[in-house]
């Protein structure tokens, strides 16, 4: 798939810009000398969430999550994963390697004073967020993954399915030394509908690196030939809940299938008219989702 082409089958999602901007605190965590932007809105004693946004996106596409669940009580606390707008951008395949990704989550959640949180996540941030729930799970209360399978689902279909090798033809073109020449804040902005967001968007991607953007693809995800993920099974120590827009073109449903093998407290919610950006495409569905689950 071409990068044109990928940039034309992005949805455009319709959630309009509100005013949160005039409502959140900003702030930045340390991570082993990389700082990570935050903006934080709700009580600072309630029960602390924090989200981690995707590809291309930065703190701003949980607007409404960021309203609705702070008017409940909780504490939320939108990150820009590095390389994105206002945090660090620190140059090097390296500096982009699961590992230190996985830090920069723990830097935000110790800078909000807590041992541990509530993780939202979607698409690289909902990656992210199950190798943290994995490899540090006692920083995770409960995981709330939007449009990223389970890892080992999205090898299996990877490795067996052609129609996800298919969708994930931008990704492979994304892992060339090239990839990041040929984007334009204004092309990575091109899925969000709303012009007064949309204008926000190319404003942070415009301060963001893309190189960085594509060291995640070129460092993390999956290279042919595809195979399966071996080894043994490590299961969240917490309660998880997926949810998934059916409408998504890169992220197939067909990788949910077995979730429920590694995952012992498991929920899913399916949302036949989501796509890949079921936050913005269905805020109001998604955030009575997650407040419901929450409180269970």
């Amino acid at each position: 798939m071409k990068m044109a082409a990928w940039m034309g089958l992005m949805a455009l999602t319709t959630l309009e810009a509100g005013d949160i901007e005039s409502k959140v605190e900003h702030g930045f965590a340390d991570a082993k000398g990389v700082k990570i932007h935050y903006a934080t809105l709700g009580p600072k004693s309630g029960p602390l969430i924090v989200m981690v946004h995707g590809f291309p996106d930065f703190w701003y596409t949980w607007r409404a999550q960021m309203e609705a669940f702070s008017e409940a009580g909780y504490r939320t606390v939108a990150m820009d994963l590095r390389g994105f707008n206002l945090s660090g951008q620190p140059g090097g395949l390296e500096q982009y390697d699961m590992r230190l990704l996985i830090g920069d989550v723990v830097a935000v959640i110790q800078a909000q004073g807590a041992g541990k949180a509530i993780v939202m996540a979607h698409d690289w941030g909902g990656a992210i967020a199950w190798q943290l729930a994995f490899h540090a799970p006692q920083v995770v209360e409960k995981l709330i993954i939007v449009n990223l399978p389970h890892p080992r689902g999205l090898a299996r279909e990877l490795a067996h399915n052609p129609a996800q090798q298919k969708a994930s033809e931008y990704a492979r073109n994304f892992q060339l030394p090239d990839s990041h020449e040929k984007l334009t804040a204004e092309g990575l902005a091109r899925w969000v509908a709303d012009p007064e967001a949309r204008k926000k968007y190319v404003e942070a991607f415009s301060r963001s690196s893309f190189d960085a953007m594509m060291n995640y693809y070129r460092r993390n995800y999956p290279r042919e030939p595809y195979q399966e993920a071996s080894g043994p099974v490590i299961k969240p120590q917490c309660p998880v809940l997926q949810i998934h827009g059916l409408k998504d073109w890169a992220l197939l449903p067909g990788a949910l299938t077995g979730t429920w093998e590694w995952v012992d407290d498991w929920t899913l919610v399916t949302i036949p008219e989501a796509g890949h950006f079921a936050q913005q495409d269905t805020p109001a569905k998604v955030n009575r989702a997650v407040l419901s689950w929450l409180k269970r």
